[in-house]
């Protein structure tokens, strides 16, 4: 699906669902940093078929949409208000991950009449980035790519076992990073870096809020989360057991859970 913002033909997937003329509920999710719209590939068919009309956006410069990337996370949040408006469907579900769920947090803290529900699923009050990586994102992004692979998957995830027959999870989020255009993934990963204005943005929001919490999320541990989710003390934790950052990979099955409960 294209969708005009500004000028700006932005892509979302909606997992094979048509829209049609259909009234329902619409589900936005926002994907992380040297992502796109693909990471979502196993819940957007499964809401679109569940009565909500579900669409995963590839941000600027990401996946089908064309660039630049955007370098400021405030800026992401401008962008994804934007697309809302566009979307003119009312208000809208927000589902972000990783650098996602900031995005989500700028937009829902700055337009409330906007968004109905936020759902964040890996975040933190901080996500500062490991200076190797920063470093290997702009010289080596195969590097960067394997080592945010090995960071955002539990130990379990890299023995096999897919919910996705046929594909291997650390091996499909290299690839997935490994494809983002030049200076995407550095882009990314400096604007979550510097952005220090979560614990700021959580506290003005006003729609209900969900995080969904890892056990074994080692790039936005549950200890950090702890620290967002206390800007937000009305807010609904979900914990997944065993699961790592990349949780709507790892534990499918769960987060559709909670996330058809949600809505």
């Amino acid at each position: 699906m294209i969708t005009d913002v500004n000028g700006l033909a932005v892509h979302g997937a909606t997992g094979g669902v048509a829209w049609g003329d259909r009234d329902d509920q619409v589900v936005v999710l926002v994907h992380g940093a040297g992502m796109d719209a693909t990471v979502w590939n196993l819940q957007t068919r499964y809401l679109g078929s569940r009565g909500v009309r579900a669409v995963a956006v590839d941000l600027p410069g990401h996946g089908a949409t064309p660039g630049p990337a955007i370098d400021t996370v405030e800026a992401m949040g401008t962008f994804l208000v934007d697309y809302l408006e566009a979307l003119a469907a009312g208000p809208c579900v927000v589902i972000g991950h990783s650098m996602g769920t900031f995005i989500g947090l700028e937009a829902a803290a700055a337009r409330p009449d906007l968004v109905a529900r936020l759902v964040l699923m890996g975040t933190a009050g901080a996500m500062p980035v490991h200076p190797d990586l920063l470093a290997a994102a702009v010289d080596d992004v195969p590097h960067a790519a394997a080592l945010m692979s090995g960071w955002s998957h539990d130990a379990g995830s890299k023995l096999g076992l897919n919910p996705a027959p046929g594909l291997w999870m650390t091996g499909g989020s290299r690839a997935l990073i490994e494809r983002s255009e030049p200076g995407v993934l550095a882009n990314d990963l400096a604007a979550c870096n510097a952005y220090q204005g979560a614990v700021a943005a959580a506290s003005a929001v006003t729609c209900p809020v969900t995080v969904l919490v890892g056990s074994a999320d080692k790039m936005t541990p549950p200890r950090a989360t702890a620290k967002l989710l206390e800007a937000v003390p009305a807010a609904e934790r979900i914990d997944l057991a065993g699961a790592g950052h990349m949780m709507m990979h790892e534990d499918p099955k769960a987060v559709r859970k909670a996330l058809a409960a949600l809505l």
